[in-house]
């Protein structure tokens, strides 16, 4: 590897040292925080396998809840109840993850019907099915944004994973291979030096004579 373009001085020795010493303290940083990430990963990812299992049986219910439903109220007054029920309001944030900006969204429900006058006026059987899409949805939801943050946390790893590389690979063994050849030709300048001092007092010991 050609080193014409590095100064072979002690001072340039020092700082290439000195840069070396950074880039493996942010190397050992990155590490770090790419662990974090990965830890998180993996327990988001358990979080949703754990919630789609649960959807099964949410939708079994969902579903069971809505025919006795029909069955019982009829199918004009669930359909009536359910278009007055329909309108929803989510509010949209964010959160922090060793500098990751993941989704946060919250969910709720707006009807024509103030929380007490339901509980008269919707029949047992449709406030039931009601609750149990309204349960269901909320974990549709949920997955959705659980697994939006785990393709952020993905792409985020993948980079720190390409920088880490970057530096381990090729930064630190440059400023490494910069460094080894500043010192051997320091030491071959000292040894050159020397050689030079010794010739000239040898001179001058021969004319003293």
């Amino acid at each position: 590897m050609a080193q014409s373009n590095v100064k072979t001085t002690r001072l340039e020795l020092m700082k290439t040292k000195a840069k070396i010493r950074i880039a493996a303290k942010g190397l050992n940083l990155l590490k770090m925080k790419r662990s974090s990430l990965v830890l998180a990963f993996f327990d988001l990812a358990k979080q949703i396998k754990e919630i789609r299992g649960n959807m099964l049986d949410s939708v079994k219910v969902a579903e069971e809840s809505l025919r006795i439903a029909d069955i019982i109220s009829g199918r004009i007054n669930l359909e009536r109840i359910a278009a007055e029920s329909a309108e929803v309001e989510a509010k949209a944030s964010s959160k922090n993850i060793m500098g990751v900006r993941i989704p946060n969204l919250e969910i709720k429900s707006g009807n024509a019907y103030s929380e007490g006058y339901e509980l008269v006026s919707i029949p047992t059987a449709i406030g039931d099915a009601k609750d149990s899409y309204a349960k269901l949805f909320k974990m549709l939801i949920e997955v959705a944004e659980k697994e939006n943050s785990l393709r952020r946390l993905l792409l985020e790893i993948e980079k720190l994973n390409r920088r880490s590389n970057a530096i381990e690979n090729v930064a630190i063994p440059k400023l490494e291979d910069n460094a080894n050849y500043i010192k051997q030709r320091l030491e071959d300048m000292e040894r050159d030096q020397i050689v030079s001092v010794k010739f000239i007092k040898s001179k001058i010991s021969e004319k003293s004579a």
